[in-house]
């Protein structure tokens, strides 16, 4: 059985329309309403998820603050980060959010793999680790058995905002990024080979969108 993953591929997007469609997506999708990843980057924001506790924002500066309905801390989005939003129908897709974590987390270790970067995944800390610093972050939220949010990879950005935070509420956690650890390769080459790794690994064909938000 093929089951397809529409592929939007959304360039540099505001972080609160791209938030407000993905719960529009949810609440009104179908049963037969296709899965699909979103693949973007957001101008300097910093979110704070539902547990979040506000004590790890340390000394945000110029970069606002947005209260968000994932799971996790606090952390730091801005250009030169691949963000892939993944909004999944979880019963289409066979999986518990436990095993979809652990897929999410294996197709970047997989990815980072390929560019001769070694990493690995922490059960106490969810995300992808190199180099003893953390690479790539994630978090979701499940609505009516489908979820959205997704992951985030450090491929070229500048990092020094992560010094104004906890990052994802862990005091003095190193973070790194793809270019930082010797990979140059451009975001838009990243986001491909992530697209590839993620079909592979939860069985779908992809298949491209509009590259624009669904009305």
């Amino acid at each position: 059985m093929i089951r397809p993953l529409l592929i939007r591929r959304l360039g540099l997007q505001p972080y609160r329309p791209v938030w407000d469609a993905m719960r529009h997506f949810t609440e009104t999708r179908g049963e037969g309403t296709p899965s699909e990843l979103w693949l973007l980057q957001h101008p300097p924001i910093f979110t704070l998820g539902l547990a979040g506790r506000e004590e790890h924002l340390l000394s945000p500066g110029d970069i606002s603050l947005l209260h968000i309905d994932r799971g996790g801390q606090v952390t730091y989005h801005g250009p030169g980060q691949l963000v892939a939003y993944m909004l999944f129908d979880l019963k289409e897709a066979g999986l518990g959010v436990r095993v979809l974590v652990q897929q999410m987390e294996e197709s970047v270790i997989d990815l980072l793999a390929d560019h001769g970067i070694e990493a690995k995944s922490r059960r106490e800390a969810p995300g992808v680790y190199a180099g003893g610093a953390k690479i790539a972050a994630l978090g979701l939220r499940v609505r009516r058995g489908c979820c959205y949010h997704g992951l985030s990879l450090n491929v070229d950005l500048d990092l020094e905002p992560f010094s104004r935070i906890n990052p994802c509420g862990y005091p003095g956690l190193s973070v790194t990024s793809m270019r930082q650890l010797g990979c140059p390769a451009p975001l838009n080459r990243i986001q491909e080979e992530l697209s590839a790794h993620l079909c592979a690994r939860l069985g779908y064909t992809a298949q491209d969108a509009e590259d624009s938000l669904p009305l």
